[in-house]
C-alpha cells in the first residue's frame, strides 16, 4: 500500500490524469465542431447529404406483424457517412495536437538556446596565477 501512495503522490500522475480528462473533453469539442459546424455545409456542397444518414443497407428493416409478435428485424446496415465523420474528427485532433506538439518544441528550444547563451562562470585561475597572487600578496606584507 505504501508503494501505491508513492507512485499517487508523484506529480506524473496528475499531470496525465489532468492531460487525459482535458484530452476527452478536447475530442468532444473536436467531435461537435465536425458533426455541428464542418460537416452540415460541406454535405450542402455535396447537394444536401448528410454524411451522418449515408449506409449502405444490407438488410431493411422488417416491422413486426400484426399475427405474431417477435417478427420484426433490425435493419443491416454499413453507416459509412458516420465513418466519414469519425474520420475527419481523427484529422483535426491529430492536426491540433500536431500544432501543440510544434509549439512545444519551439518553446523548449527557445529555453535552450537561452542557458547555452548563459555567460558560463568564470574559469578557474591557472596554476601561475595563483602563484603570482601568493607572490604579489606575500611582497605587501
Amino acid at each position: 500500500m505504501k508503494e501505491f501512495k508513492k507512485f499517487i503522490a508523484k506529480g506524473n500522475v496528475m499531470e496525465m490524469a489532468v492531460g487525459l480528462i482535458m484530452a476527452l473533453y478536447f475530442g468532444a469539442i473536436i467531435k461537435s465542431f465536425v458533426a455541428d459546424i464542418l460537416m452540415p455545409p460541406i454535405g450542402l456542397l455535396f447537394g444536401g447529404v448528410d454524411f451522418s444518414e449515408l449506409k449502405l443497407i444490407i438488410q431493411p428493416a422488417i416491422a413486426e406483424t400484426m399475427e405474431g409478435a417477435g417478427d420484426a428485424v433490425a435493419e443491416v446496415a454499413i453507416s459509412y457517412g458516420l465513418f466519414i465523420n469519425a474520420v475527419l474528427t481523427f484529422l483535426i485532433v491529430a492536426f491540433a495536437i500536431f500544432m501543440v506538439v510544434k509549439g512545444y518544441n519551439k518553446m523548449k528550444e527557445r529555453m535552450e538556446k537561452k542557458e547555452a547563451e548563459a555567460p558560463a562562470a568564470p574559469a578557474a585561475p591557472s596554476k601561475e596565477e595563483v602563484l603570482l597572487t601568493e607572490i604579489r600578496d606575500l611582497l605587501k606584507k
